[in-house]
């Protein structure tokens, strides 16, 4: 377990070892998520959604209408 202390203007040093497990550098973003029960899960966000370009790649080139998706 880590402990940080908030600042008066809400700021707070991410302790060592969380950064760490997060594997986050200086300019990392964190994204924070409260959950209905009051948890709080923090993640790091390394990639972009741009990174997952070309990540799939089609079956088929076919290209289809909307009206034959439809049918």
């Amino acid at each position: 377990m880590a402990d940080s202390t908030v600042t008066a203007k809400g700021q707070t040093t991410v302790p060592q070892q969380v950064r760490d497990a997060l594997n986050v550098q200086p300019g990392a973003k964190l994204t924070w998520h409260v959950l209905i029960d009051g948890t709080i899960v923090v993640r790091a966000k390394t990639k972009s959604i741009l990174d997952l370009a070309g990540a799939v790649k089609p079956k088929s080139a076919k290209h289809i209408s909307i009206k034959q998706m439809s049918a």
